[in-house]
């Protein structure tokens, strides 16, 4: 049986969120096998189980739906931190770094997105919709600072700035922690170039420490 034959049309308004849903969700199980860069819409309506010409009932393109999984991302991750940082101690530099990059490497799909959100993800879809996921990771962003300045860590303005630094960091170090199978070959087979490869958690770690030590060293 063909697939324009087993597909059938979301009516309802529930039907609807539901195979709205139901794209996201193959978006992110092809994410996490293949890496976001192979992603394309006509697979994300095959895992899915929808007509590939019926998925712009639902959203615009491509870039779309990855931009959504993005904005679940830094939600999950702002919270994610704020909790962590929870308490009545005073963080220390060492540990505000450690927590920053644990929860950031607990969350490969989110460190993937990060790398395209900037590049082509924010580029192709409408203002309207650009409009909307900024003000989701301004949000995030609003969240991890009030953490960061509850915990005792950085005032406001600093705070702010690790933020920023550190998805800044984040981006390219986790592409270069999972390299193509080209590269991947090439640091087996000449292991002199094997340390162009990069450990993401514990270099991550690292560089943000030294990012903090830099804004409170006197």
């Amino acid at each position: 049986m063909s697939e324009a034959s087993t597909f059938q049309r979301a009516y309802s308004p529930h039907r609807k969120q539901q195979r709205a849903a139901d794209l996201m969700e193959a978006a992110r199980a092809l994410g996490a096998r293949d890496g976001f860069r192979a992603v394309t819409l006509t697979a994300i309506a095959s895992q899915a189980g929808v007509h590939a010409s019926a998925v712009r009932r639902y959203y615009a393109s491509r870039e779309e739906i990855l931009l959504a999984l993005a904005e679940e991302g830094y939600a999950d991750w702002s919270e994610d931190v704020a909790a962590r940082l929870t308490g009545p101690r005073r963080v220390a530099p060492h540990e505000l770094a450690r927590i920053l990059a644990a929860s950031l490497a607990e969350r490969p799909l989110f460190c993937d997105l990060l790398t395209h959100v900037t590049l082509s993800l924010e580029r192709e879809v409408s203002y309207e919709r650009v409009r909307a996921f900024k003000n989701v990771a301004l949000a995030a962003v609003g969240t991890l600072t009030d953490a960061i300045t509850a915990a005792g860590a950085l005032d406001r303005v600093r705070a702010g700035d690790l933020i920023i630094g550190t998805i800044a960091m984040t981006a390219p170090l986790w592409q270069a922690a999972h390299p193509a199978d080209t590269l991947t070959r090439l640091y087996a087979e000449e292991p002199s170039l094997a340390h162009l490869g990069v450990d993401f958690e514990p270099t991550l770690t690292r560089l943000i420490t030294a990012l903090i030590g830099g804004m409170t060293d006197p």
